[in-house]
Parts: C-alpha cells; structure tokens; sequence
C-alpha cells in the first residue's frame, strides 16, 4: 500500500529534472501523494508547469522568497484550492556564483551574506509561520542541507554558514511546533545540479565523495528521494528536530 495516499505536499524549490526537488517529487508521488509546486518568476513558469503535469498536478504558484509578502501571497493563493495540507519540501538556497570561486575570506561581503542567509535559511521559517495554521495535525516539514554546514568544503563559502543556520533552524522549529508538527533536514551528499557546477572543483568534490565514502559510490536523487518520502510520512512520526545524512556515510570519515 502507498505509504502517502492522499497527503497533499507542496514543493518548493523544484528547478529541472536533475535537480534534488525532482528526485523527491518522483518517489512521493509514486507513493500516493497529490503535489503542488512554485516557481520563482515568469521566467521559469512554463518549465514547472510541464514537469508537474508528470506528477499529474496543474497546481503550479508563483512565489519570490526575497519578501514576507510574496510567501503570504502563495498561501491566500493555495488555500483557494487546498484547504489543508500535509507538509512542505524546501529545497532551496542563494550563493552568489562569483563567491563560489574565491577563497571564503576572499567572497565575504554584506549583502551576499545577507541574502545567502535570508533565502537559504530564513525562508524555511517564514514559510513555517505562515503555513502553520493550514498544516493538518502529523504534517511533516522537510529541507535539504549538506555537510559543508559542519566541515569546511573548499569554495562552498557562504553556503556553509547558510546551511548551518539552516539545521538549526530545524531544531528550533521542531521545538516550535510540536507536537503537532514535525520537522526535519536531509545532508545530502554531493549530486550534479546546476547550482553544484558553480562551486570551483565541484568534480573534486564529486570523486572524493565516491571515493571515500563506506559504500563507494555517490547517492542519487532517487535515494533522496526515498528518504524524503519516508521523513514526510506517518512512517517516521517518531523522528524530528533531525538532520538525516543520504551520503554514503561520507559524514563519518575521518582521515583518508
């Protein structure tokens, strides 16, 4: 049996068919779940549109998170179709592709700080907020971290101290609102994306992982995936506040 029959999820963040939104979105269809997606700007409109009639959804809303507004909005404008809702994927982040090529004492600047943070970090909180009240009790909210949150990875810069915050962002929402909802990361082993090309010695990184981690290999999005759809569910009603690794186990090695 489907493990998410009938949960409504809403996915945000969701870019190409490469990218880790995508791979999550496959698996928790496959389980039963109706989706609906957002996109940034007009820009990328038709794009999603064409991907979510793969997962049978024409729930397709435009959403900016620089501004509070912008996320109000999507809500006034999903709850004219769906009433409640079972949860959220968040996969998105903000890095400057020039700071991405710099050594971090090299890229630091205000405003691409700021930016990194607010769209990385503080945007899963102030959808958080704004949602809670049309979440039904045992929803289940999810993001997407990494381990340059907890290790230095050459080039990943801001993105580190983005993602750190990130991951405590999700204990303190855990914390916040429970017991009805739960809340919890994925730490995602490298994957190919189009925002992963951007860091300086991404292919580096890319082999190393495969290299060095226990099960020799790189995961996919589809393990991703499955992960997601198991977090998202009733499955794991016991589990919140956590940053779950899909890594290979790459997060525990030490010397190699």
């Amino acid at each position: 049996m489907k493990f998410l029959l009938n949960k409504k999820i809403l996915v945000i963040g969701l870019h190409n068919k490469y990218s880790i939104a995508y791979g999550i979105s496959k698996i928790i269809y496959k389980q039963g779940a109706n989706l609906a997606f957002t996109y940034k700007n007009k820009k990328y409109k038709n794009k999603i549109k064409d991907i979510a009639k793969k997962f049978n959804s024409n729930i397709v809303l435009k959403c900016n998170m620089k501004k509070d507004s912008n996320i109000k909005n999507l809500f006034a404008k999903l709850k004219k179709i769906w009433l409640n809702f079972d949860g959220f994927i968040h996969s998105i982040a903000y890095l400057n592709k020039y700071s991405l090529k710099k050594k971090y004492i090299d890229s630091i600047n205000l405003k691409d700080f700021n930016k990194s943070h607010h769209i990385t970090s503080y945007s899963f909180s102030a959808i958080a907020k704004y949602c809670q009240f049309m979440l039904n009790k045992n929803s289940s909210l999810l993001t997407i971290s990494y381990l340059g949150s907890k290790k230095f990875i050459p080039y990943y810069n801001f993105m580190g101290l983005a993602k750190a915050s990130l991951e405590s962002n999700v204990r303190y929402l855990a914390c916040s609102l429970g017991p009805r909802i739960r809340v919890n990361a994925i730490s995602s082993g490298p994957i190919k994306t189009i925002s992963s090309y951007g860091i300086k010695n991404f292919k580096k990184i890319y082999s190393i992982n495969k290299n060095f981690s226990p099960i020799k290999r790189n995961v996919s999005i589809t393990e991703i995936g499955n992960t997601a759809a198991f977090l998202i569910s009733n499955l794991s009603s016991g589990i919140t506040g956590q940053i779950i690794y899909v890594d290979g186990g790459f997060n525990i090695v030490g010397l190699f």
